[in-house]
């Protein structure tokens, strides 16, 4: 049960685009793993780390939850 005041969970753009990253990083990271490509492989935990720098950062500029810029939707 949720109540209204409720977040959603970290449902925000901030949260989405680094989520987003970070899952094309590991898919990369696994192909590149399963190829035995090594370098492929750091450069793709590289890239999940800076996923999450980029949430951080978006969310700092206001579009996490809470944010300035970052506007609710209604859960249905």
């Amino acid at each position: 049960m949720s109540s209204p005041s409720e977040p959603g969970h970290g449902n925000s753009p901030a949260a989405w685009t680094a989520v987003i990253i970070m899952l094309v990083a590991f898919a990369i990271g696994t192909v590149a793993f399963w190829f035995a490509i090594v370098w492929l492989v750091w450069a793709s935990a590289a890239l999940v780390v800076v996923g999450a720098i980029v949430g951080v950062v978006l969310s700092k500029l206001g579009f996490g939850i809470g944010g300035a810029r970052y506007t609710p939707k209604a859960h249905d």
